[in-house]
């Protein structure tokens, strides 16, 4: 459900229509008008070009006729099979199509009520977080009384046409659409998150395992109504001869129409196979499995009918998966993120964040730092923090640019290099990291509108470094975070604390101190198994801060970090161990970093103490990293 929708160019379809309908004229949009410059900004028309109405063309104008289907489009005189791709896997799902195509019913043609045409349409796409609304005429370019773009196998409906218009009106004409990247235009439609994947990189041939979890991620990516779409792209040094693609096409979008396990005739044995549809309605994959192929033969005429087998030249055909993956080099898979909780689907917690890299000449104030290949200025980009709350967490993290298509015509339409770099901090961070930590993981750096990384994460505080590749560069991004449970993913904005009227009067923190704790050793046996439960609270002046528990063992792996602004550094800093226990937890030991062991820059082992009358040590210890800087951005 559509919550809010901003207009584009304060466009609104209702208001317009209406007034078109007062004065008996049809509707002409003033910020796409019917001329050249709608249509191109570096070439010339390929002919003499008409602006035509549906009505001109035929004598009965429809959206759709028989309903939408991904076998209704087919690519015109304009490089963009990556936008028809993308309204191909659209077509497929109801519930995406009807956000983009809002009331079509209304929308329509009614012949029953021929005064009620102002020859005005709208339509919906997801920009930057938002639901843009984008008016348009159907004044729509032709050649020899022929569309000359985006149309459909009827000459009747123009769902396609129309849909194109107001794609090109919002990316500044119809040039404007001239090569792109599927997962660009499937967001646009859906506000899925992209993910890019390289299937020569990871070397799926070779690698039985892999090649089954990229066909079952696939699976289910489909069956839970993502979108998919796939191209080949040959790189310089490529071993795959381009002969050898038995019609398949290079540097061409197609739509991944369905994934599906087919059963070879009577027996339990079955075929991974990929369904595609070519943008051009013409041009399919001529190996194993193509329309007329023998092998179709192995599979029943009930299963064919189940999976739909059609065997007709329509630019839609179906490929082994062993063949595909051999042949196709990108995939994009975009899904669909539940984040409703009244779902009974799997539900994500979602955080929105809008930042932008802009350039300063103060360091402190600076946030275009370029990527970790310039150490000096990398930390300077905007950082957010976020918190994995449970054991261990799946998250999805999506970081996407503003489009530039709109201003190709003024020679700036090229994407920024954009990614994002993930590390873990201290378990208290709070300011803006001023050193480098371990990093976690990242996407890579590239120039489509979106990179998005999924990963698993363990329990701790992270921090996400979005950035272009090189420093110095500026634009707007949006930041989106996905977890099973709340993160509190926010930016981090301060370098340190702020001076304040209540920290005057009871003391300004003088030093900044972080203690990693790496590791312990020897823990006394503690739990039936004969281990230990064990985790660690460390305590400084007013703050007390507890690390995960780490189950079933003498020698638990901290790799902890915690980080204190001390008022008073005479007072010592304690890290106590504890054992877990259902009812009442059990005291383990402590140890006691005094002032004078400040600094402990190199690991130092200390043996634990207990808290009795004796003051009794144990034969178990940890291993501690202490840093301290009398400047509170040193850290």
């Amino acid at each position: 459900m559509v919550l809010s929708v901003k207009l584009y160019k304060d466009q609104q379809y209702s208001t317009l229509k209406k007034e078109c309908l007062q004065h008996n004229r049809l509707f002409e949009d003033p910020h796409f008008p019917a001329t050249s410059e709608s249509l191109f900004y570096s070439k010339s028309p390929p002919g003499p070009i008409e602006w035509r109405r549906p009505q001109e063309l035929c004598e009965s104008p429809k959206l759709f006729v028989n309903g939408i289907s991904s076998h209704d489009l087919h690519q015109g005189e304009l490089g963009n099979c990556w936008f028809v791709a993308a309204c191909s896997c659209l077509a497929l799902r109801d519930g995406l199509w009807q956000k983009v195509i809002p009331d079509w019913k209304k929308q329509d043609w009614d012949s029953r009520k021929p005064n009620s045409y102002a020859g005005i349409f709208h339509f919906r796409f997801w920009r930057f977080a938002e639901w843009i609304d984008v008016v348009i005429d159907d004044r729509l370019p032709t050649m020899n009384g022929q569309l000359l773009f985006c149309h459909s196998n009827s000459k009747e409906e123009f769902w396609s046409a129309l849909l194109e218009k107001a794609y090109a009106k919002l990316s500044g004409c119809y040039e404007a659409l001239d090569g792109g990247n599927t997962g660009d235009a499937i967001v646009d439609f859906t506000g899925s998150v992209a993910e890019t994947i390289n299937l020569q990189e990871i070397n799926y041939a070779k690698n039985n395992i892999k090649r089954l979890k990229l066909f079952e991620k696939l699976l289910k990516v489909h069956n839970g109504g993502g979108l998919i779409s796939c191209s080949i792209h040959l790189t310089p040094g490529s071993k795959m001869d381009p002969s050898m693609l038995k019609g398949l096409k290079v540097d061409h979008s197609y739509s991944v129409t369905k994934v599906q396990k087919v059963r070879l005739g009577n027996t339990a044995e079955k075929l991974f196979m990929i369904q595609m549809r070519n943008p051009w309605g013409r041009g399919e994959w001529l190996g194993p499995w193509s329309d007329n192929s023998k092998e179709w033969r192995k599979i029943s005429k009930k299963e064919r009918k189940i999976i739909g087998i059609e065997v007709q030249n329509d630019g839609e055909f179906w490929m082994a998966f062993d063949d595909w993956h051999k042949h196709i080099t990108n995939v994009i898979v975009c899904r669909l993120i539940n984040t409703s909780y009244l779902s009974i689907r799997k539900t994500w917690d979602e955080v929105v964040l809008r930042g932008a890299w802009s350039r300063h000449e103060d360091p402190l104030l600076n946030r275009a730092g370029g990527c970790t290949n310039f150490r000096d200025t990398f930390l300077q980009n905007p950082q957010y923090v976020f918190d994995v709350t449970k054991e261990e967490d799946e998250v999805l993290i999506s970081l996407q640019q503003r489009d530039k298509r709109i201003h190709r015509k003024e020679g700036k339409g090229e994407n920024l290099i954009i990614g994002f770099s993930i590390f873990k901090v201290e378990l208290n961070r709070e300011y803006r990291l001023h050193t480098f930590f371990p990093l976690v993981t990242g996407s890579i750096y590239t120039d489509t509108r979106c990179v998005s990384v999924r990963t698993d994460l363990k329990k701790g505080r992270y921090v996400i470094i979005p950035t272009t590749y090189n420093p110095n560069i500026e634009g707007d991004f949006l930041l989106r975070i996905y977890a099973d449970v709340a993160s509190g993913c926010r930016e981090m904005t301060l370098d340190k604390p702020k001076i304040t009227c209540w920290n005057i009067i009871f003391r300004y923190p003088r030093i900044v101190t972080q203690v990693a704790l790496h590791h312990a050793t020897d823990l006394p046996k503690l739990n039936s198994s004969g281990r230990a439960d064990a985790y660690a609270v460390f305590k400084c002046e007013y703050q007390k801060i507890r690390t995960a528990v780490f189950k079933d063992t003498l020698n638990p792996q901290f790799d902890t970090k915690v980080i204190f602004y001390r008022r008073n550094p005479k007072q010592p800093i304690i890290i106590q161990l504890w054992n877990r226990n259902t009812l009442c937890d059990t005291f383990i030991g402590e140890v006691t970093i005094e002032e004078s062991q400040d600094n402990l820059i190199n690991e130092h082992t200390l043996q634990l103490q207990r808290k009795d009358r004796q003051q009794s040590e144990l034969p178990s210890y940890i291993t501690i990293t202490v840093i301290s800087d009398s400047d509170l951005a040193a850290l």
